[in-house]
């Protein structure tokens, strides 16, 4: 074991003692470093080393240095790293070297302890709960990792890198921010006196190479038929909510649903953080913003729905509805807007059409129930609703039509459902199938130049599964 690993680990050197014990105290750096005659060798931990040198570091590097331009920078770190060294006279192997280079880099470039996490393509969200506990999910699982921060100040301060380039700010008189990371990775944090374990970081990654159609129908989330369905209903320009319970997956499945929208058509998109992913050439991304320090200058979602509506969209897609912007979102649905889409968190189809009406209420209008339902009703033509599965995977489990109103009550109609058949080795086994039912909007599909078989619907021949 390495001699920096043993001092992180608090173990002593080859004669090391018993905890508590004098001889177990950690073995000084400076036993390596050449120390000038009559000069008493001070004790420094791991930490204390990579502290100073970082230190040294920032008071030497340019601040007029383009960041962005990270290869160079990097180059100019480790001329600078490799001359600290020297100058303090500080000697260590090539790994020991190599490893506190790395640390180091990720305090100045990057996200610190956080770093190697965020590039490994196997986890799916961060979530920092304080200095000392970090977790990730992987495959839908949570567990536990060997990574931590120096401190909570050491956490603070990845959290202010993140939110500063964006505008954002977070501190005691306003606790907690929503923000995102280069690549559009969704992060959120909670600072105290709202969090009493610290501070609370939660990132969500976004892959850096997107998932595809094929790996989605791979994965057993929705099948062809199903895809082949919402294709058309989005090229016929239907109104779709894709609704889902958090981390069921609605973003990613608007991102690849939105591959469906021609690239002549004018997109305008509205988000809490910019996180959507669209291909097409013509698109315009509007993110609201918080009030500053004197808690002026907020723009919410609200605002910049019913401000698109003046900019000439083909299509209107936002990110997620969850407050009185619903009734602007629905009425730009009723007004010219078709093929429009959004997110809604929900347990169920049925349940996305009753928070929809509560979110109307909450803009205060005074509307009754009956013509909340029927705005409803004329605007939204299908919910796509997903969940994440006690095995970690995330499914579209029904794909509704909106299809009316009979007396008070808004009629749907299941397209396809998800039929589980079992649970087998720790996974769901099951299959999103077709209900025989064709909705009434065919005819609006079809007058779109779209034919889809009957054989779609699980109708004119007998299927097998």
């Amino acid at each position: 074991m390495s001699l920096l690993k043993r001092i992180e680990q608090g173990q002593g050197g080859p004669g090391g003692g018993q905890p508590g014990d004098d001889k177990s105290r950690p073995v000084s750096l400076q036993a390596r470093r050449v120390v000038p005659p009559g000069v008493a060798a001070q004790k420094d931990t791991y930490s204390d080393l990579k502290n100073r040198v970082q230190t040294r570091l920032l008071a030497e590097l340019d601040p007029t240095m383009d960041v962005t331009k990270i290869s160079e920078v990097r180059n100019t770190i480790q001329e600078l790293f490799e001359q600290v060294l020297a100058e303090e006279n500080i000697v260590l192997s090539r790994p020991e070297r190599l490893r506190l280079f790395d640390q180091i880099s990720a305090e100045i470039l990057g996200f610190g302890p956080l770093e190697p996490l965020l590039l490994d393509d196997t986890v799916t969200e961060v979530m920092v709960n304080g200095a000392k506990n970090i977790y990730v999910e992987r495959s839908g699982k949570i567990q536990r990792v060997a990574v931590s921060f120096e401190s909570n100040e050491h956490v603070m301060r990845i959290i202010e890198r993140i939110v500063a380039p964006l505008g954002r700010r977070i501190d005691e008189s306003s606790p907690y921010v929503d923000a995102r990371l280069p690549d559009g990775s969704r992060v959120n944090a909670v600072i105290p006196p709202i969090s009493l374990v610290g501070p609370v970081l939660t990132i969500r990654k976004f892959s850096r190479n997107p998932i595809t159609i094929e790996q989605l129908i791979a994965f057993g989330s929705l099948t062809p038929e199903s895809l082949q369905f919402m294709k058309a209903c989005v090229e016929s320009r239907l109104n779709m909510v894709i609704s889902g319970g958090t981390g069921s997956g609605k973003t990613t499945l608007l991102n690849i649903l939105s591959q469906f929208i021609p690239g002549d058509e004018r997109i305008v998109t509205v988000e809490n953080a910019a996180e959507l992913q669209l291909r097409q050439e013509h698109v315009v991304t509007l993110e609201s913003r918080p009030p500053n320090i004197e808690g002026r200058g907020e723009v919410t979602i609200r605002q910049l729905v019913i401000n698109c509506l003046r900019m000439r969209p083909d299509r209107i897609i936002v990110g997620e509805i969850r407050d009185e912007a619903a009734l602007d979102m629905l009425q730009a649905m009723n007004t010219g807007h078709d093929g429009s889409m959004t997110t809604a968190h929900s347990n169920s189809p049925r349940d996305t059409v009753a928070r929809l009406e509560t979110m109307v209420m909450m803009a205060g209008m005074d509307l009754p129930i009956k013509a909340i339902r029927e705005q409803i009703s004329a605007a939204v033509d299908v919910v796509v609703h997903q969940e994440r599965m006690r095995d970690g995977t995330r499914k579209v489990t029904n794909v509704t039509e909106v299809s009316g109103m009979e007396g008070d009550v808004i009629t749907m109609t299941d397209i396809f459902v998800f039929e589980q058949t079992g649970f087998e080795g720790g996974k769901v086994v099951g299959r999103l199938r077709p209900t025989g039912l064709r909705p009434k909007f065919m005819e609006k599909i079809e007058a779109s130049g779209i034919h889809l078989p009957p054989s779609i619907f699980g109708i004119g021949e007998r299927r097998r599964y």
